[in-house]
Formats: C-alpha cells, structure tokens, sequence
C-alpha cells in the first residue's frame, strides 16, 4: 500500500508539472473504457428493467382504469337516446318515475366459439363473480346478447347475431314494438312480423322494449338497414345491422336490472276497491246496493 501510495502522488506530481502526461493518461482510459462499461453493465441492466417494469405496470392499470371510465361512460350515453325520445312523448306527465342505474360489472374476452354455424363467446366472469343464465351483456356500443351457461369462472354468451337468438324491441322514434332474430352472421338482424304499413324507416334505432323482464329497457340494439315492401304480401322484410361491435370488442358490461314487478294478484298481492268502485261495480252486474256482492 505504501508502495502504490508514493506511485499515486509521484504520478499526481508528474501529471501537474508536465504536460506529456495527457497523452499517456488519456491512452490509459481508452484501454480502461471496455473495462468500465462492462463493469456498469449489471447495474444499469437492472436499473432499466425496474425502469420498465414499473413503467409497464402503470401504463397497464392506466390503460384498465380508462378501460372501464370508458365502459361506464359508454353504459351511461346509450341511455341518453331512448330517454330523449321517451322524455318528448311523455313530457306532459310531469310526475312520471325516473328511471335508476342499473348495476353492471365489467368483464374481458377470453375466447370464440370456432363454430361457424354459432356466434358464442367465453367471457372471463362466472358464478363466483354473480353472473347468472339469461343476464344481458353490452359493449361500449350496444346490446352484445346474453350468457347462456355459468361455471366458477367463466360464462359462456350467445351473441344476438346467432339464428337462434331473439328479443323483444322498439323503435326508438315512434315506439313500435317488433321481434329481432339473428340471421347466423355478424352483421345482420331480421326484424319479424312488420306490417307492410308500419312506420319504420332505414336508419331507425331500435332498442330493447322491456318486455319479458329479461333485458331492461331504452338499450341500443341495432339500426335498420333497409326496409323492402313486397306488392301483394302483409309483411314488409325488414333487415337490421347491431351496433355493438360483435367481431371486435373485447371487453364487455355485465347488467344486473332488478327483476320484474309481480303482477296483481301474484305473489302474496291483494287487489282492493273502493266504496265507490264496489257501488259502481254492483251497478255494472245489476246486484242492489243493500244486497252482499258475490
């Protein structure tokens, strides 16, 4: 060490007093350069791949935040069109009900049916997670279809583009109720049963009309495409285009609307008159007042 110490400060004297040094010093850190760099390579190595894991993991859940931010402001709009229209044909009844949220989940693509003839697809919710047989699914754009089989953690969807698919709907604008079956492709819809007269035009929205209870109502389901009116024949063929995106979306909304309304008289319902109603009634069957109705 006393050695290596008097080299260092002859050399540090040497360097200081003569310029020649420079040569010789700035030869002996070329030599010493690949030393160096191969010596930094660990560190800086590791310091890139922290840098980039962590950089990856924040972009992933910024990309799944936005995800989903996107998802239920999308859920929220599609709204917006039927309550419109809905608003405008019942703005005179002034204390007419609000419609409430429905509760959704969010859930991811994990696979596609590889039968032609089938238009399903395997999403990554299921029993644990609360999805049940016949729930609706959306997309950012619209009615996607509806989940068909549940395990522990995966659902299988029947898409509304399958032949054997078919929910009840309504046009948007006048408020017409039709049946809209899957024609077994992707981007086609046949609306049954239309009248040859009825009031619906290419471009019409049709969204889902409530009826059955299963899909709630005011969604967006698909656009007609194109209206053709046979001389002769009672029915108009009447083809439609969904307007989710059913080769495309991957991630998906599961709805939980709340179950129907029993009916009168079902499910523990009592249904009960007034004095006046009762008289009214009496005099309707040709029963006297002062006499026990049957």
């Amino acid at each position: 060490m006393l050695l290596c110490a008097l080299a260092a400060s002859a050399l540090m004297f040497v360097d200081m007093r003569f310029t020649r040094m420079e040569n010789v010093r700035a030869q002996l850190s070329t030599l010493v350069a690949p030393i160096q760099w191969v010596v930094s390579v660990p560190s800086d190595v590791l310091n890139w791949g922290s840098l980039a894991l962590s950089d990856q993991r924040a972009l992933v859940d910024e990309n799944r935040r936005l995800r989903e931010q996107i998802l239920t402001l999308s859920h929220r709009v599609q709204r917006m069109a039927s309550l419109t229209a809905e608003n405008v044909r019942l703005r005179e009844l002034l204390s007419a009900a609000s419609q409430n949220d429905v509760p959704f989940i969010t859930a991811e693509l994990l696979s596609l049916d590889a039968d032609p003839f089938s238009q399903q697809m395997v999403i990554d919710r299921g029993r644990r997670n609360g999805t049940y047989v016949g729930q609706p699914v959306m997309d950012a754009s619209g009615l996607v279809g509806q989940i068909t089989a549940v395990s522990a953690y995966s659902s299988r969807v029947l898409l509304l583009a399958d032949a054997s698919h078919a929910l009840p709907v309504q046009v948007n604008r006048n408020g017409l109720r039709f049946i809209v079956q899957g024609s077994g492709h992707y981007n086609g819809l046949n609306v049954l049963h239309v009248p040859d007269t009825a009031d619906i035009r290419e471009g019409d929205l049709l969204v889902t009309s409530g009826l059955a209870g299963r899909f709630p109502a005011g969604y967006p389901v698909a656009r007609v495409a194109e209206v053709v009116h046979d001389p002769g024949q009672p029915f108009a063929r009447v083809t439609a285009t969904p307007v989710a995106q059913l080769q495309r979306s991957r991630h998906f909304l599961l709805l939980f609307p709340p179950p129907p309304a029993p009916m009168p008289g079902e499910g523990g319902w009592e249904l009960e008159l007034s004095e006046e109603a009762r008289e009214a009634a009496r005099r309707l069957v040709g029963i006297p007042s002062d006499e026990e109705e049957p």
